[in-house]
């Protein structure tokens, strides 16, 4: 038996090779999980784009071939996705064949995890080469009692549940810091979303278009203006040439998912009541910049599982989780409802077809309604 991986360059995200390995033994202590169907999204080219600085490539290190010329250094990787998994075998107690399980994967057909921590709701993988990595990443979930589960709607799970659990954080954060001084009375803080079609602006804009307190403004490319505007979360939406439609002294915080360095730079150089500049991803990664010798507040990198520590912490587990699925039920009805839905899922399966959907989100082509489900077994 084999295993089929889909390896990306480190360095240059538009390379890509399928490799088929021996299957991993399974020892004691550990499981094979069969992975059935995962999500790709700008969030993923993000894990990519980032993968050295925030850790994403030691999640499913790569096995060097004998034929990479350079040897154990070749730079090659996985990108981590979000999706499902069956058991297939099991070598440890309290984990039964055949469970299904919501987690972070490779894009492979399977791989082999060690649970700890095992407990009716799930378990962490305790293998030691991610025993430093954040357990939000760790974790995976027995879909038999998960409160978010429905197996219907797998594949907008999958598309957006970690997306929205980001985007609910980025919006608590704002909050929690007040908007960074941008309100007052008679006047509301803009919070500048860029990057506003992909999946966790607008998911952040559904969070903040609740509170009457802020002004929220997308950001993107002319060709996306229109379905940014039909999300009806955006209080305005501005291509990325109509930043001189905001008066330059508006009080604003910069929420930045393109990681684009000339956007970056002409917002710095226009707001001069730029509170905050809060940098969450890399969706223009041809463009990705650095933050140096920029005017203005410098930009901060948003770590997720910060706040959620924080909030916690402040709220209790149960707290944090209660809060955190109502309003996930509440945005997959937003998501579901409208005559024209915001999304619409594609499948993809094969390693031929994966490459295809890994192009086309990497390029940015991608009609924004659009979601990717991805399978590396199956196609021709």
């Amino acid at each position: 038996m084999t295993t089929t991986q889909f390896q990306v360059r480190k360095d240059r995200l538009d390379t890509t090779r399928t490799v088929q390995l021996p299957e991993a033994p399974v020892s004691d202590g550990q499981v094979r999980v069969r992975i059935e169907h995962f999500a790709y999204t700008s969030n993923n080219i993000t894990y990519g784009a980032f993968g050295d600085a925030m850790n994403y490539w030691q999640f499913f290190p790569v096995v060097p071939q004998a034929d990479d010329p350079a040897g154990g250094d070749a730079p090659w990787g996985l990108i981590p996705v979000w999706g499902f998994g069956v058991v297939m075998e099991t070598r440890c107690a309290g984990v039964a064949v055949g469970e299904r399980l919501y987690g972070y994967w490779p894009m492979a057909t399977d791989v082999v995890l060690q649970p700890a921590r095992v407990s009716p709701e799930g378990f962490f993988d305790g293998a030691p080469h991610r025993a430093a990595l954040h357990p939000v990443y760790n974790h995976y979930q027995r879909c038999a009692v998960d409160p978010l589960h429905d197996s219907a709607s797998e594949p907008l799970q999958a598309l957006l549940r970690p997306l929205f659990l980001t985007a609910w954080l980025i919006d608590d954060f704002l909050a929690d810091n007040a908007f960074f001084g941008t309100c007052a009375p008679g006047r509301r803080g803009v919070m500048l979303l860029s990057s506003a079609s992909s999946k966790t602006a607008y998911a952040t804009a559904a969070q903040l278009a609740q509170r009457p307190e802020v002004e929220v403004v997308g950001l993107t490319s002319a060709a996306n203006v229109a379905f940014c505007e039909s999300l009806g979360v955006y209080s305005r939406v501005l291509d990325y040439d109509q930043l001189d439609t905001l008066a330059a002294d508006t009080p604003c915080v910069y929420v930045d998912f393109a990681g684009n360095g000339a956007l970056r730079k002409a917002i710095h150089g226009r707001f001069t009541a730029l509170a905050y500049s809060c940098s969450i991803g890399g969706t223009h990664v041809d463009q990705l910049a650095g933050a140096r010798d920029l005017p203005g507040p410098r930009p901060v990198l948003f770590f997720a599982p910060a706040q959620a520590k924080k909030r916690q912490g402040d709220w209790g587990a149960a707290g944090f989780n209660e809060r955190m699925a109502r309003a996930w039920q509440a945005f997959i009805r937003q998501v579901s409802q409208p005559p024209a839905p915001w999304l619409v899922v594609q499948h993809h399966s094969g390693p031929e077809a994966v490459q295809a959907a890994h192009a086309l989100v990497l390029g940015g082509r991608g009609d924004p309604r659009l979601g990717h489900m991805l399978s590396m077994s199956g196609g021709a």
